[in-house]
């Protein structure tokens, strides 16, 4: 599980990494920002729960799905430690939720 989670945050890094070149360099728009972000959780949670379905070999698609919901229960935890609070609604979590879920969960199956 250790390995699923690292792969995911190392894919977060670099794609946040080059959403900040694009944002520094080309001054992307709050929303486009935004969408970037909620691409780069899908695409981290599905590299992890892809790393996680070979890894297990069975089940997989709920290996993934564990993988995406620890990605964002640490996410949620990160944010806790550095805000003291959240910093989005609750509609907002439940939507990051289903989508690292889903994310986790997709790269399993495909696994």
């Amino acid at each position: 599980m250790i390995k699923s989670l690292l792969c995911a945050y190392v894919v977060t890094g670099i794609f946040l990494l080059i959403l900040t070149l694009l944002l520094y360099k080309m001054g992307l728009s709050e929303e486009n920002v935004n969408a970037g972000i909620t691409l780069i959780y899908v695409i981290s949670t599905f590299a992890g729960g892809f790393v996680m379905g070979k890894l297990t070999g069975s089940r997989k698609f709920l290996w993934g799905l564990l993988a995406g919901i620890l990605y964002f229960l640490l996410l949620v935890l990160i944010s806790l430690g550095l805000y003291h609070s959240l910093q989005s609604e609750i509609s907002g979590l439940i939507t990051t939720f289903l989508l690292c879920a889903g994310g986790g969960m997709l790269g399993g199956m495909i696994a």
